[in-house]
């Protein structure tokens, strides 16, 4: 007769067990029951590590018990080629010793006293790990310790044994060929490009959303829905052009968010930590401003009749929402107390400022920066009596009052939290500063959704005022703080933060149309983010690499930054992420290189665009020519002789054949 070892390896091969849980370390383990165990059943494996002691819980109806406990791993991999193993493990399970109590009633629980031996719950483990290397279990104190043997399936995601983990319909030719015929047809109807007259143009800005963001934010939306993740769809990824932006600043090889706001909002590369002057400007130099000045395509829709809105998640005076309408030489003169004494004598503005000074009609702005608008050491009306958010200005205005006074008879509304901002009828606001919070906004997974607004919130409010305009308008939206994610090393919260700036994209869409709106969706720069290591298919994206470092017999997540925070020393060696809670919303990915704050990447960006002359967005070009190919669209700025008479329709292929049949006749 097979022993339950033998019989339970088989069904494993054979792929004929259910799983219980989905550990974050592996691809999936499981549990080989002992006799040992009975009558206390175990739910399934634990999914968090280090380990910790819980509570246990009986319910009568069924007389199942499940038992939290403490448990470390021993792993160890049968190679079995260049991307497939199998791997196993000793697990060592520490619980404690009850001394006959149970539970008496459905669904009460008995918290174990906090002994010394429960408090070391982990070094228990590890003590009783060697032993069960040698045969031996030992009982320490008032813990029980049982050695199982755990196998995990990494093999399984390969192919080699068991179900393979993607649909049944992908091992069959004609799913692909089907699917590749559909994607054919939609592509031969790009023949005829649309070249109507964009009414309205809407610009997404990702800031830091690198190709290899796209990918995992693209991932990570299919697994938030339930999928393996890889074949979904992000809402940019349905535009029907994309193309390649160079990112480099006219002074830097790898960009920061200044320069290439200046690029890709004012059609003119800068240098790094400028805004709204060009390449002539130095930064911290106010004396190179003037004269130096360029102004951006919301100022170019502005200047015609469109009406123009800001929204962002970050400080409405950051770097991005910045280029629109400052002309700085440095970025972090937020307001008047971050200017040197000089700058302020010379006459040059913080950007705060020039925010209400320059462009005195932008119906919608909605971010964060709410500090930088008020006079020093002002409580904040959401954090009264905490220092860092209160007022900082020196010079003694109130920004946001003096907004309210000027718009007073516009029917312009200044709000501060969500309730605000939803409670407004769009029909009754023709100007709209919206300011939730001091400094930036929060990430959306620490966000409180009872005060703040999320982004697509944002957008929808922004758009409804916007779309009243005949004359079309101009918003521009940016996902800022994908880019602070990665800075800190904390890809989840960057993550998820793309995912949400995708869903206002989706959004947007279903508010315009792309017959008279061009959409387009980009980034300023790369991140040193990446993502890796053989992984199987529907792998969680914040999880582990399917196999050990064969360096220093470690695991390693999937998810990796070049440089960063996140690299780690423990007792000399690479810390062992098994030991730590990699999920964790703000756990600091493993990075290759100590920094205090990871860096910018230098590669090319992905432009997404559809609607009106969404072709002339093709190719591989300066990030500068952005806003040009935006602004001939839509016969603003200096693109407007091909727009005579045409309000409907552009026909730059018949004005050109016109243009050639006049020359043509002047030369003969």
């Amino acid at each position: 007769m097979k022993s339950w070892l033998a019989r339970t390896l088989e069904d494993l091969l054979a792929g004929q067990l259910a799983f219980a849980a989905r550990p974050p370390s592996w691809t999936q383990l499981v549990l080989l029951p002992l006799s040992l165990m009975d009558p206390m059943l175990l739910q399934g494996p634990r999914k968090h590590l280090p380990p910790r002691h819980e509570d246990i819980k009986t319910d009568r109806p069924s007389g199942r018990t499940s038992i939290r406990f403490c448990c470390s791993l021993e792993k160890n991999r049968l190679r079995l080629g260049r991307r497939t193993s199998l791997s196993y493990y000793i697990v060592v399970l520490s619980f404690p010793s009850f001394h006959n109590t149970r539970p008496s009633t459905v669904g009460a629980s008995a918290e174990e006293p906090r002994t010394k031996e429960s408090i070391s719950c982990e070094a228990t483990a590890r003590r009783a790990s060697a032993d069960s290397r040698s045969g031996a279990l030992r009982r320490d104190g008032d813990m029980k310790v049982i050695a199982l043997l755990v196998v995990g399936t990494s093999a399984l995601i390969s192919g080699s044994f068991g179900k393979p983990q993607f649909p049944e319909q992908e091992k069959d030719p004609k799913f692909w060929n089907t699917w590749a015929q559909r994607t054919l047809k939609s592509a031969l109807t790009l023949q005829k490009f649309n070249t109507n007259r964009a009414k309205n143009l809407v610009f997404f800005l990702g800031d830091g959303m690198g190709v290899p963001t796209v990918t995992a934010a693209r991932i990570l939306k299919g697994q938030l829905n339930g999928q393996s993740g890889e074949e979904t769809q992000l809402e940019m990824d349905k535009f029907p052009f994309v193309s390649l932006a160079k990112t480099y600043n006219t002074n830097a090889q790898v960009p920061d968010s200044a320069g290439t706001a200046t690029a890709y909002l004012c059609g003119v590369k800068a240098n790094e930590g400028t805004v709204g002057v060009s390449a002539a400007a130095t930064r911290t130099q106010c004396n190179t401003t003037r004269g130096n000045e360029v102004t951006s395509i919301l100022r170019w829709a502005s200047d015609t009749g469109m009406s123009v809105g800001i929204v962002t998640t970050t400080r409405v005076n950051h770097a991005t929402p910045s280029a629109a309408y400052a002309h700085s030489v440095d970025r972090d003169w937020y307001s008047d107390n971050e200017m040197p004494a000089e700058a302020l004598k010379n006459g040059c503005k913080d950007i705060a400022r020039q925010l209400f000074d320059n462009i005195p009609n932008i119906a919608v702005i909605l971010g964060g920066g709410r500090k930088y608008m008020f006079p020093k050491n002002t409580s904040d009306v959401e954090y009264p009596g905490v220092a860092k958010h209160s007022g900082t200005r020196n010079d003694g205005r109130n920004l946001v009052q003096e907004w309210i006074d000027g718009k007073k008879a516009k029917k312009g509304h200044y709000v501060w939290n969500k309730k605000q901002l939803l409670s407004l009828n769009p029909n009754n606001v023709e100007y709209l500063l919206g300011l939730f919070e001091p400094a930036d906004m929060t990430y959306n997974l620490e966000r409180n959704t009872d005060t703040d607004p999320s982004l697509p919130e944002m957008v929808e409010v922004a758009i409804k005022i916007l779309r009243k305009n005949p004359k079309g308008f101009f918003l521009l939206v940016e996902g800022g703080r994908i880019d602070h994610g990665h800075h800190e090393g904390k890809a989840k919260q960057a993550l998820h933060e793309a995912v949400e700036m995708d869903k206002a994209i989706g959004l947007a869409g279903l508010m315009t149309s792309v017959h008279d709106t061009l959409t387009v969706v980009t980034a300023d720069h790369s991140h040193m983010f990446n993502f890796g290591g053989y992984t199987g298919r529907g792998n969680p994206m914040f999880g582990l690499a399917p196999m050990l470092s064969d360096i220093d017999q470690k695991p390693y997540t999937s998810i990796i930054y070049g440089n960063g925070p996140g690299y780690k020393l423990v007792n000399g060696g690479r810390e062992n992420v098994s030991t730590v809670d990699y999920q964790e919303n703000n756990y600091q990915a493993q990075a290759a290189v100590p920094l205090t704050m990871e860096t910018h990447g230098g590669e090319d960006v992905a432009v997404f665009a559809k609607g009106p002359m969404a072709h002339l967005l093709h190719g591989v070009y300066e990030q500068n020519y952005i806003p040009h190919a935006m602004a001939y669209a839509s016969c603003i700025g200096e693109n407007r002789e091909h727009c005579s008479g045409r309000s409907a329709a552009l026909r730059p292929v018949l004005s050109s054949a016109a243009a050639l049949l006049t020359v043509t006749r002047l030369l003969c």
